[in-house]
């Protein structure tokens, strides 16, 4: 197979819908610009929002906006743990739902430097094999543990079965893992902010086209700017 193009060079801010993979979504942005494309942190294929793509030269770009922190909007259902995490795992034990006292304590332990399990559907590599791959398989492995951070873990609503949260969190933290230690799993996870780019900047992935490419230069200016306001 021929080297990919490198241009167009740019980066794709795009909203992704639930359901296609994250490289599905690479895919079909690399047929349409013909160039190299990467990413800089996929989404699950139940979550939506932003997804940064790189196309062309800019995929150079990916070690300083895969770092970057992050930040979902996400309604976790507190009466159940699923298997994943998820809408799409098998539901396990059952159980009574927080009041808003557990619940605040329960958040309060999730805030700052954190260590939690990596959730078995994922795309880590276990011996060689995605985690995820040996899940579908009914393979059991101990997962291994992630330290992260959690800037911010605050209560959009609260309905005493389901929780919506606003969390903004280090590279690498899974929300799955923070719905799983509050008893629940996620019902929806929306990205809404990668570092200094937002969502709400983003194109619905019908809707691309790569004249929308953010330019390198401009993508440098706004990671330039984030870290002088040290955010």
């Amino acid at each position: 197979m021929p080297p990919r193009a490198l241009d167009p060079a740019g980066v794709a801010l795009v909203d992704k819908p639930a359901g296609p993979s994250s490289f599905a979504v690479v895919a079909q942005i690399r047929r349409l610009t013909g160039a190299r494309t990467g990413h800089a942190g996929t989404l699950d294929p139940f979550a939506t929002g932003l997804l940064l793509l790189l196309s062309g030269r800019a995929t150079k770009l990916a070690p300083w906006l895969v770092r970057l922190d992050k930040r979902y909007r996400t309604e976790i259902d507190l009466t159940f743990r699923t298997s994943t995490g998820d809408p799409e795992g098998e539901a396990l034990e059952r159980h009574g739902f927080p009041g808003k006292g557990e619940l605040g304590e329960g958040l309060e332990r999730l805030r700052g430097e954190i260590e939690l399990p990596i959730p078995a559907a994922s795309a880590v590599k276990i011996g060689g094999e995605r985690a995820y791959k040996l899940a579908r398989s009914g393979v059991e492995v101990e997962m291994p543990v992630r330290r992260s951070t959690v800037h911010a873990l605050d209560v959009i609503a609260y309905t005493g079965e389901t929780v919506t949260l606003d969390v903004r969190v280090s590279s690498g933290t899974y929300i799955r893992s923070i719905a799983d230690a509050l008893g629940g799993h996620c019902v929806t996870l929306r990205r809404t902010e990668v570092g200094p780019f937002s969502v709400d900047g983003a194109v619905a992935l019908e809707a691309f086209q790569p004249g929308l490419l953010l330019p390198e230069a401009e993508v440098l200016e706004r990671l330039e700017a984030a870290r002088t306001a040290g955010t």
